[in-house]
Formats: structure tokens, sequence, C-alpha cells
């Protein structure tokens, strides 16, 4: 499930930069204001996988 989605998010993340990229060459605000929520998204949903990866380490710690 976490290389997976890290994965997925880090592809929703990059299609997010390309959609930006392609609305300010094309002068579409539209595009660009989505690719930069698509950029926002994948980054939040990043952070909340490295946070499950934070707690499982902290869970494993006690557990030795």
């Amino acid at each position: 499930m976490g290389t997976e989605d890290k994965f997925s998010n880090k592809a929703e993340e990059l299609k997010g930069r390309a959609k930006e990229n392609i609305g300010e060459a094309t002068g579409d605000e539209e595009l660009r204001a989505e690719g930069r929520a698509d950029q926002t998204e994948g980054g939040l949903k990043q952070a909340g996988e490295k946070v499950k990866d934070a707690g499982k380490k902290v869970k494993d710690a006690f557990k030795k």
C-alpha cells in the first residue's frame, strides 16, 4: 500500500506540474490553477504518507 500510494501521489504532482506549464504556455489560467491544485493535493498526500511512516517507526521502536 505505501509504495504504491507514494508513486501515485508523485505521479499526481508531476501531472499537475505539466498542466500548470501547459496552461502557462497557452495562457489558460484555468488549466494553470488546476495544475497547481493537483500539485498541492499530491504533495499533501505525500506528507500524509510520511506521517504514517514515522508513526510506524515509532510503533516498531516500542515493540523492541
